[in-house]
């Protein structure tokens, strides 16, 4: 792979660029305190906008690194934030446990890497998240040129389902998913080959 870090991308509706401090006020208030729209996640609606700063200030020097993938969704037009997505490396549980994989050779793609992503409700189903999704998984393949991308979602989450599916994502099988305070959630597990991959 030739990682290239979290370059700005450009969809029909949306630009997708690096997150910054000064976005403290539109993540917090548009998503990232929200508990309706992190109920499915894997962290925590933020309790006050202290700790969206912290996060910022966290992953602003993650960006000098050219493995390090996280984009804020903004409107073309308004350049309103209102949601973020990234790739990173999949939880360990997942990781570790590579054969419960039915329709991907990990051991002939290699190590694993997850789509993750969060949209205000505002902003929901208006196609938004699959756009943003398409945009970030087309980087991953064709400059990137990383042979897999897997993704994960809480049972429950529907909605993810069907962005997953249409983004081209393929169903492949249950599994549990592990909240950043070791909570386990039954979750399904997708996955997506690049087009150029022969395994």
């Amino acid at each position: 792979m030739k990682h290239c870090g979290t370059r700005q991308l450009e969809t029909g509706r949306l630009i997708l660029r690096p997150l910054d401090p000064d976005d403290c006020e539109m993540m917090f208030g548009n998503w990232a305190g929200d508990p309706e729209v992190t109920e499915y996640l894997r962290w925590n609606a933020h309790k006050d906008w202290t700790v969206t700063m912290e996060y910022l200030n966290e992953i602003a020097k993650q960006y000098s690194r050219p493995d390090f993938y996280d984009w804020g969704i903004c409107d073309k037009v308004t350049g309103v934030l209102m949601g973020s997505i990234s790739i990173a490396p999949a939880e360990q549980a997942q990781r570790s446990s590579p054969y419960d994989w039915k329709n991907v050779k990990t051991e002939l793609l290699g190590e694993m890497w997850e789509i993750g992503y969060a949209l205000g409700k505002k902003w929901w189903n208006r196609g938004y998240m699959t756009e943003a999704a398409v945009a970030v998984r087309d980087e991953w393949f064709d400059t990137v040129g990383a042979p897999w991308l897997a993704g994960f979602h809480a049972a429950h989450n529907v909605a993810s389902s069907r962005v997953l599916a249409k983004a081209g994502f393929r169903y492949d099988h249950d599994t549990v998913l592990h909240r950043f305070d070791g909570t386990g959630v039954p979750g399904l597990a997708w996955y997506q080959l690049n087009p150029g991959s022969h395994a």
